[in-house]
């Protein structure tokens, strides 16, 4: 099936993102380690919870760019319905 350029978009973003939390977290911890092991491995933390924020969301644009051709669908159909009865 192929693939429209939203969505094209929304998977080669969704790729990058993964691959930043995974350098983005190890270049986080190896800057912030001077400040103590303790200090550096929380601000990672938060990193990364910060990055799966963000990742998330690009999740969500997917959903509802899915939904919203579900909803036109189901709309065809039911305006194929309603004139058949009409």
């Amino acid at each position: 099936m192929q693939k429209d350029i939203f969505d094209r978009i929304i998977s080669f973003l969704h790729g990058a993102s993964w691959a930043i939390v995974l350098f983005g977290a190890i270049i986080t911890f190896n800057l912030f380690l001077f400040l103590g092991f303790a200090l550096s491995f929380f601000i990672t933390i938060i990193f990364v919870f910060f990055s799966l924020f963000m990742i998330l969301s690009l999740d969500a644009f997917s959903v509802n760019k899915e939904r919203l051709n579900e909803a036109k669908k189901q709309t065809e159909l039911l305006k194929k319905i309603y004139s058949k009865h009409t």
